[in-house]
Formats: structure tokens, sequence, C-alpha cells
């Protein structure tokens, strides 16, 4: 590595550090900024406090892309924001694969792991935005169920955790059901990366080789299917053909 390329590569560590911190920072602000809503009624507190979780991905991108560190091309998740009552079930490469896709539709609801809610940074701001915790099995079900019926959209990692294998990891029943009971469509969401980056067992501290691209696509949206493992079957032989690979070194946006 020539003297100049090092210049750049710890420039680059330094500045990935500083968008991390002031990640955590803005996090923490922004919790302490909505614990007043707790006194406010679900119907006013919830989109508040969707709006501005998606205020903060939006600005972690920007801050990330402004760095040259990361761009992005999330155009088409814009077209979402038109849309009801629907379930989005993205692939997931990347633990940021959440922020992707909540920096552009703020309305989404997650379906989210019990860890998230007990996390300092993330747990509040889950809570008071009505995400899904799955904590409890039946109550997690009967939740996702009556916030897509309101009219919601609720997202879903269909693989339950990020991918282990490519392109995609085997889709999980309960996604089907979810969608089945509640007479809601499946719209399928492609995340692409040429990096590895916040894949299953990469440490957020670790940096990646800079720049890191991410490209997130509409794909085909997917009427649910008589039971839950046909539903399943259906969305991973759809992801399989789509994607040849979630975490593809050549690619560029």
């Amino acid at each position: 590595m020539s003297t100049l390329n090092r210049c750049i590569r710890i420039v680059q560590i330094l500045l990935y550090y500083f968008n991390l911190i002031g990640l955590g920072a803005l996090l923490l602000a922004a919790t302490l900024a909505a614990l007043p809503l707790l006194l406010a009624p679900r119907q006013l507190r919830q989109p508040v406090v969707q709006f501005g979780i998606s205020a903060v991905c939006w600005l972690l991108l920007a801050s990330l892309s402004a760095c040259r560190l990361m761009y992005f091309d999330l155009r088409a998740l814009d077209q979402l924001n038109r849309r009801r009552r629907l379930l989005l079930v993205p692939n997931h490469p990347s633990l940021i694969d959440a922020f992707l896709v909540l920096s552009r539709v703020p309305r989404a609801i997650c379906l989210m792991k019990a860890s998230i809610s007990t996390n300092i940074f993330l747990g509040a701001g889950a809570h008071l935005a009505g995400y899904v915790s799955n904590r409890d099995p039946h109550g997690m079900f009967r939740a996702a169920i009556d916030a897509v019926e309101r009219g919601n959209l609720l997202m879903i990692f269909p693989e339950g955790t990020r991918t282990t294998r490519q392109p995609v990891s085997p889709m999980l029943g309960s996604v089907g059901l979810i969608a089945r009971k509640a007479g809601a469509p499946l719209q399928t969401i492609l995340i692409t990366t040429n990096s590895p980056y916040l894949s299953k067992g990469w440490k957020i501290w670790r940096p990646p080789q800079f720049p890191v691209y991410y490209r997130a696509e509409l794909g085909r949206c997917i009427e649910a299917e008589a039971t839950a493992s046909a539903t399943a079957a259906s969305l991973q032989q759809y992801f399989e053909q789509a994607l040849k690979l979630s975490i593809d070194p050549a690619m560029t946006l």
C-alpha cells in the first residue's frame, strides 16, 4: 500500500468512527427528546416517532455519503409511500438494511427482535414508534396482523436474520402466516451491496474497505398462498431467481 493510499485509509477510518459516534449521540438525544411523548395518545405519538426514526436514518446515510464512505441508490423505495396495507419483505445481507428502508419510508412499522427492545440506543424509540417485538410469539402475530389491518406498511425480514448463504437464506413461514391472516400482499425488496460489511458475524466497530455501495429495488408483489409454507416457498423461489448475489464485490452504482 502506497503512502497516499495509507493516508486515505486512515482518514476513511477516522470518518467512519466519527459517524458511528455521531449516530450513537443522535440516537440517545432523540430518545430523550421523545420520552415526553409517552404521555401522548398512540395515534399522535407513533407517527411523530416514526418520522423521527426515519430522519435519523436519513441523516446517517447522508453523512456517510457526504464523507464518500458509502453510496446509496434507494430512489425506488419512495414509491412505497403511496401504498397502504402491505408487508414489506426485503432480503437481509447487512445490519444496515433496516436503515436503508426506513430512511425513505417513514411510516413503515418494523417487526423486530426482542433484543432491540432492551437496547439503550434503539429500544425506547422502537417502542414509542409502535414497532412489533417477537418476544411473545402469540402477541407478535396479533400485533403484526393488527398493524397491517390498520393500513400500515409492516417490514419483516423473511430470512429471520442476516443472510448466511447466497443469495438468500431459507424463508420463515411466519411471514406467510401474517400476510394470509391480514389479507395483505407481500412487496419484495431486493437489496444488493458490494461489501460484506455488517453481514452475519461482522462487528460494527470493524471498518470495511471503502467505498461501500447499496442499492434497493422493488421486486415482485406476491399474494399470500393458502399455507404459510407455500408462501415461504414462493418467496424463496422468487428471491433466488431475482438475485444472483446479494453481496457482489463487482457491484457499483
